[in-house]
């Protein structure tokens, strides 16, 4: 009874959106969490379909238990393995078990299906050889790659070196790769568990899915700086940045939930992170101008919100609740809108890396581009041009995570960068150095530079300095300049013929023989 008390409790704070499940589960400290977590997102992933067996035999009325109790008994009546209670539970159910089977035949010969799999959309429907990797995070504070990496091959584990294509990362049994962008990455097969495992209980690997090792890899803090993590629990990104910042420097840390800050403190002392201070804070209400954040130039906002990136979030939506999750989205929205804003008003800050794990864009480049509207002092900075899923047009600098092509959990990640006007000035320098190289003769060449095409990111693109037009005019030029240098010589000869009197004469240099108009009237005075 208490597998299914503790699962309808989780559901209802995931409803509420009060944490991630994985967190929910952990902080529960349920004897069994593997079971536990394996029954909340089954029954989160049928939980439409689950809600139509419910409300169709009218159970809620004749049983007096609520929603999500009703939910999880049901999943696994009808559904999973069978109940894994006795008593008081196990009897009621028993009672609708024929009705409840009858109920979900129905909607399965409705929709033509055989299988209980096949009544979920083709966004929920995860066969066996598409489930996603196992990805383990080497902690770089506690080992190395190269340790973590010779300890799973005494394991066992076969080491297949680097992965260099998306389907590398498709593996079985206890096959494991380096991943192909994150160098701290190891990609082990779906089913591989590691929650008992010593480098995981000692702090030295964390399991942590790889789009959301994203933000902290992206955000790159250099060694020594002050960084900002605005919504950090359940602390997974802030022991990122703590290893990525090699433990030196500061790194604020803030939650609004008690808890959940406690969790994370437990959780970055298994990590080894000595850099951190936490906060149990609302980070609206963080003064930016406030001393002890006036050397802060990296921030790293992943703020609340829908989770619909999570795979075992994702739900199908009746048409009765479409209105009230539009309501819900435009609502966090805003949120995210205005801890963004709040964000940038920090004044060192540098650079800012903004993610969610949503897949709904009112929450990814509709908020971005509004804050890039309120924030002109900012820009988009490329990422990964490699990746394979991009941000929805125009913001195609951003990034995207998805089951399907990045074999992540569905995530959003942009990196805002201050653009000042003194870059703006470096920028242009570094952009107008050729022009000083260029010889001070040449009319054409400031004009030239200005005119050249100018890239996105500052590089010039100039047409060729030599074309075959240019080296034919230059060929066509050169006899001219021959011919004129012969000219002039033949006439200094006759000029010397005509006035062989002159030798008599006391000479003149040379300059004064060939400068004309004073020269001349100087000869003739002489003569």
């Amino acid at each position: 009874m208490a597998l299914y008390a503790k699962a309808a409790e989780i559901l209802e704070k995931v409803e509420r959106k009060q944490a991630t499940v994985k967190t929910l589960v952990y902080d529960s400290k349920f004897q069994n969490i593997k079971q536990l977590f394996a029954l909340v997102c089954e029954t989160q992933k049928f939980s439409s379909i689950l809600q139509e067996i419910i409300e169709s035999t009218k159970l809620l009325k004749q049983t007096k238990i609520k929603m999500n109790l009703a939910k999880v008994l049901v999943y696994d009546l009808v559904i999973g393995k069978g109940l894994k209670c006795g008593g008081a539970w196990k009897a009621l159910m028993m009672k609708h078990r024929s009705r409840l089977q009858a109920a979900l035949a129905r909607m399965k010969i409705k929709q033509k299906v055989s299988r209980n799999q096949d009544l979920l959309s083709s966004s929920l429907q995860q066969p066996e050889g598409d489930q996603l990797p196992r990805y383990v995070r080497v902690n770089t504070l506690k080992t190395t790659v190269e340790d973590a990496i010779d300890y799973f091959k005494r394991e066992g584990f076969s080491y297949l070196g680097q992965a260099y294509r998306l389907d590398d990362l498709n593996l079985k049994g206890k096959s494991f790769v380096g991943d192909l962008h994150l160098s701290d990455l190891l990609v082990f097969s779906p089913k591989t568990d590691f929650h008992d495992h010593n480098l995981y209980k000692a702090g030295h690997i964390i399991l942590q899915d790889k789009a959301s090792c994203l933000p902290a890899y992206l955000l790159n803090p250099p060694t020594g700086s002050h960084v900002l993590d605005a919504c950090a629990a359940p602390g997974n990104k802030t022991s990122h940045l703590a290893a990525i910042m090699k433990n030196k420097g500061r790194l604020f840390a803030f939650d609004l939930d008690a808890k959940r800050l406690s969790t994370m403190s437990t959780l970055l002392l298994r990590a080894g992170v000595t850099c951190q201070q936490l906060a149990n804070q609302d980070f609206l209400k963080v003064d930016p101008d406030g001393p002890q954040y006036k050397d802060v130039e990296y921030i790293l906002l992943d703020p609340s919100c829908s989770g619909s990136g999570m795979v075992c979030l994702r739900d199908e939506v009746s048409p009765s609740q479409k209105e009230q999750d539009k309501r819900r989205l435009q609502a966090l929205a805003a949120f995210q809108l205005h801890c963004l804003n709040h964000a940038l008003r920090f004044p060192r800050l540098q650079r800012l890396v903004y993610s969610t794990c949503s897949i709904h864009t009112e929450e990814n480049e509709q908020v971005v581009a509004a804050c890039l509207l309120q924030n002109p002092g900012f820009r988009l900075v490329p990422l990964l041009q490699q990746w394979p899923e991009r941000g929805l047009a125009p913001l195609t600098k951003c990034l995207r995570a998805s089951t399907t092509k990045t074999l992540t959990h569905g995530f959003f990640v942009a990196l805002l960068e201050r653009h000042t006007a003194q870059r703006l000035e470096e920028q242009a320098s570094e952009t107008l150095n050729p022009v000083a190289e260029m010889s001070p003769s040449t009319p054409s060449a400031s004009k030239d530079i200005h005119e050249a095409d100018i890239t996105e990111d500052g590089d010039e693109v100039q047409e060729p300095i030599s074309t075959t037009r240019d080296m034919d005019m230059a060929e066509e030029a050169k006899p001219t300049e021959e011919n004129t240098e012969t000219g002039a010589k033949k006439r200094r000869r006759k000029k010397k013929k005509d006035g062989v009197k002159e030798a008599l004469e006391p000479k003149t240099t040379e300059e004064q023989t060939n400068t004309s108009g004073r020269a001349k009237k100087k000869h003739a005075k002489v003569e």
